[in-house]
């Protein structure tokens, strides 16, 4: 089946001055490649094809990678702004069209922005779109506390950041459980903090269960051993600077310590920390 804003095995039928006509074995409309290619095609031979719609909608193809494809959340950079659309790059020769009732605020050209890509069956075209609700859930029934994810920063609200979650869903990191500043487009790992009752889901960008408690305080007494017992990153440490080290919040340091403190496999004061013998 010949899928539309994917990569496809297409077959060369024919060659014409401007480049190749291309086919698809389920699909009997004819796909045109009209861009350059480094060594000439030939008829009967196979290539493997991005497959998307030009700007009347008629079949195209490109040996380009695409940077995003159908079905995707992906940021990409806007290069040109229009009254009626905005036109992103997504490594293909024609811009990604994105009309302006697809855009959930208004495009600035050379921002980056997440968009996902769809085929418009009414139009017959691939579009972007920055609005994500109508095409991502909310509902987290099937993820699990300390669950690892992938996500992509696509906004802002009052209590945190609303994030892309494995592409498929949509969640919220809330403002507390950011230990580092995050902008729109970002991608990072997080993990399932929690699944609400009616559904939605709240990610936090560190382990907040006991493993991820264990892997930090273990982390600590490891980098302690690699330093003669000593370490002058303390409770007291500016937060950026125990982010670099450990990839965690102040408060989640501050907690590791305090649970080692307890288990008295440290002594703690305000200029260092040592490891206890």
């Amino acid at each position: 089946m010949l899928k539309i804003g994917q990569i496809n095995p297409l077959r060369v039928v024919g060659e014409f001055p401007f480049g190749y006509q291309l086919s698809h074995p389920d699909d009997e409309r004819s796909i045109v490649l009209s861009e350059a290619v480094e060594q000439p095609l030939k008829v009967d031979s196979e290539v493997q094809a991005m497959v998307y719609t030009d700007e009347n909608g008629q079949l195209a193809a490109s040996l380009a990678t695409p940077k995003i494809t159908a079905g995707e959340v992906k940021v990409l950079k806007a290069v040109g702004v229009t009254d009626f659309a905005a036109f992103f790059d997504w490594g293909l020769p024609r811009d990604l069209l994105v009309p302006r009732q697809n855009q959930a605020m208004p495009v600035n050209q050379g921002m980056l922005y997440p968009v996902y890509l769809y085929y418009d069956e009414a139009t017959s075209r691939l579009l972007g779109t920055t609005k994500l609700h109508p095409f991502l859930s909310e509902n987290g029934i099937y993820f699990k506390a300390g669950q690892e994810v992938d996500l992509i920063v696509c906004g802002e609200s009052e209590l945190g950041y609303k994030v892309v979650i494995n592409q498929t869903h949509l969640g919220l990191v809330f403002a507390s459980d950011a230990f580092k500043k995050l902008r729109i487009g970002d991608e990072t790992t997080g993990f399932i903090k929690q699944v609400r009752e009616d559904g939605k889901i709240d990610v936090a960008l560190q382990q907040v269960n006991a493993t991820g408690r264990d892997a930090l305080q273990q982390a600590i007494l490891d980098d302690l051993e690699a330093h003669g017992g000593f370490s002058t990153l303390t409770d007291k440490s500016p937060p950026e600077e125990i982010y670099a080290r450990f990839n965690v919040s102040k408060a989640a340091y501050k907690r590791a310590l305090g649970a080692l403190y307890k288990q008295q496999k440290i002594q703690l004061d305000k200029q260092k920390v040592k490891l206890v013998e």
